[in-house]
């Protein structure tokens, strides 16, 4: 089964390679939850609970569950990076994309895990959680669009990156209030896409030191070409081999 998607602002396809797999609800709730993530959590609609409590108008009762969560997570990463991750820096909007996206893709992994998908790869705008692998996953070159850095492989587990090709300087060191600087790309494995997103951007932000920072998080792995061209990756990061399938 195969199907894609544009939510979120960015393509989401997903690759059940399970035999029989008889969950094409769950693969509509997936897509279904994905939209209704962007609805409730996006700081670019107005009408969102995000954009609503930026502007101090928050609902009669209080926050939901699921942003009480997003937003404790964000608060986890800015007091863990000393405040260069930070989803509402000053004299700028909140904007927790950076928790949001992985979270909201993990939660949709574990629908179709739920349903019986035990053979899967989603990927939502390259960033990617797989299942039952292993699948290979190219990991684009920082600089030129064409080609890639590294090809790595994912059992089960998650994958992100954070660059700079795509919005260009939109990471903020939140410390200095100016884009981060140090890194072209960083590229963090976790077993799940929560971490692996908020871990890669927060790094981002870091900089230099985010290396070294996001690979002493436990469970995760770091690809990293640093502003000078150098490579560096930590001596657990998983180079591929054989595996079932390609996602890039």
């Amino acid at each position: 089964m195969r199907r894609v998607e544009h939510v979120m602002g960015f393509p989401v396809s997903l690759r059940i390679d399970d035999e029989g797999f008889a969950g094409a609800d769950a693969v509509d709730a997936l897509f279904a939850w994905l939209r209704e993530a962007d609805a409730r959590f996006s700081p670019f609609r107005e009408d969102s609970e995000v954009c609503r409590l930026d502007r101090g108008e928050p609902d009669p009762d209080p926050p939901t569950p699921e942003l009480t969560e997003i937003l404790a997570l964000c608060e986890r990463y800015r007091i863990a990076t000393g405040g260069a991750f930070d989803v509402r820096p000053p004299g700028r909007r909140l904007d927790p994309c950076a928790v949001v996206k992985g979270w909201a893709v993990q939660r949709g992994a574990e629908l179709l895990r739920a349903a019986g998908a035990r053979r899967f790869c989603l990927n939502a705008g390259g960033d990617v959680v797989a299942a039952g692998g292993p699948w290979r996953v190219g990991v684009r070159h920082p600089e030129h669009a064409g080609r890639l850095c590294t090809v790595l492989e994912l059992t089960d587990g998650a994958v992100a990156t954070s660059a700079c090709y795509e919005r260009g300087d939109h990471i903020i060191d939140a410390r200095t209030g100016r884009p981060a600087t140090g890194l072209l790309a960083l590229t963090v494995t976790a077993p799940t896409l929560t971490e692996a997103d908020a871990v890669a951007t927060a790094a981002f932000a870091l900089g230099r030191e985010g290396i070294a920072w996001a690979a002493a998080r436990p469970g995760c792995e770091v690809f990293a070409v640093t502003a000078a061209r150098r490579v560096v990756r930590t001596p657990g990061f998983p180079t591929a081999g054989r595996a079932r399938g390609t996602a890039a």
